[in-house]
C-alpha cells in the first residue's frame, strides 16, 4: 500500500528551484521521512534525468508506491491528506480555507516578481529599478503577510510553521537576495524566523554548497 511505500521526492538545485523548495520544506518541518533525488538544472541531459522520473518534464515530483504527484502544491495537498496528525494545514477550517487561499495565489500569481526577482539564494545585489507589476506584486505580498500576522501573531503566517509558509519561503530569500525593504516590523521580524527555522536553514546551508556544472550544448 503508497502508506508504507517510501516517499520520494525529486527536485531540481536548492539554490534556484524555488517550487522544488516548498514541499521540501513541508515534509522536513513537519518531520515526514523522505528520500530526496536531486537533478540539477539546465543541463544538457536534465530534461532526460527528470523525464526518468516526470511525466511533465519539470520538478519536483512526489513518488510514493505507485503514486506520482508533479505539481507542488497538488502534492502538500497530498501529504497532508496522507500524513494527517501533521498539522500542514490549520486545524480550524475558516483558517484551513484561508491558508489555502494564498496558497494558491502564490502558487498561480506573481508573474512579475518570478520574472525580475527570480530564486537565487546565494545572490545579494541591490536592484535598481522595480517594473510597476513587480512592485505591485510586492505590494500584494506585504499585504497578506501582514494580514496573517495580524490573525495570527505569528511566529509564523498562521501560527505554527505549515504549508503557507513553505509556498512563501522563496519570497523571502527573493527580498533578501534583491534587497526588498520592508518598514513593517512584524514582517521584518517573520522574515527572520523564516530564515532562522532549522529546515529552512538546512535547505539554504546545502544551497551555499551546490556547484553546478557549466551548462554545455
Amino acid at each position: 500500500m503508497a502508506a508504507h511505500a517510501e516517499l520520494i521526492l525529486v527536485i531540481g538545485d536548492k539554490n534556484l528551484s524555488s517550487w522544488s523548495m516548498r514541499p521540501w520544506l513541508a515534509m522536513r518541518a513537519a518531520g515526514i521521512p523522505f528520500r530526496e533525488v536531486k537533478i540539477l538544472l539546465d543541463q544538457k541531459n536534465t530534461a532526460a534525468k527528470i523525464k526518468q522520473y516526470s511525466p511533465s518534464g519539470r520538478v519536483p515530483l512526489l513518488v510514493h508506491g505507485g503514486i506520482k504527484i508533479w505539481d507542488s502544491l497538488a502534492i502538500c495537498e497530498y501529504l497532508a491528506e496522507t500524513f494527517k496528525n501533521h498539522s500542514l494545514w490549520p486545524a480550524d477550517k475558516s483558517d484551513r480555507a484561508f491558508a489555502r487561499s494564498i496558497a494558491a495565489e502564490m502558487h498561480s500569481s506573481f508573474q512579475s516578481l518570478r520574472s525580475q526577482l527570480s530564486m537565487d539564494i546565494r545572490l545579494r545585489t541591490e536592484i535598481r529599478h522595480l517594473t510597476s507589476s513587480t512592485e505591485e506584486d510586492i505590494s500584494r505580498i506585504v499585504e497578506l503577510w501582514a494580514q496573517c500576522l495580524k490573525k495570527s501573531s505569528g511566529p509564523f503566517l498562521l501560527g505554527e510553521f505549515g504549508i503557507v509558509d513553505a509556498f512563501y519561503a522563496p519570497v523571502v530569500f527573493r527580498f533578501v537576495s534583491y534587497g526588498i525593504k520592508v518598514k513593517n516590523r512584524k514582517i521584518v521580524q517573520y522574515m527572520k524566523s523564516m530564515q532562522n527555522h532549522p529546515s529552512v536553514k538546512e535547505w539554504v546551508k546545502e544551497a551555499k554548497k551546490e556547484k553546478p556544472k557549466v551548462k554545455i550544448y
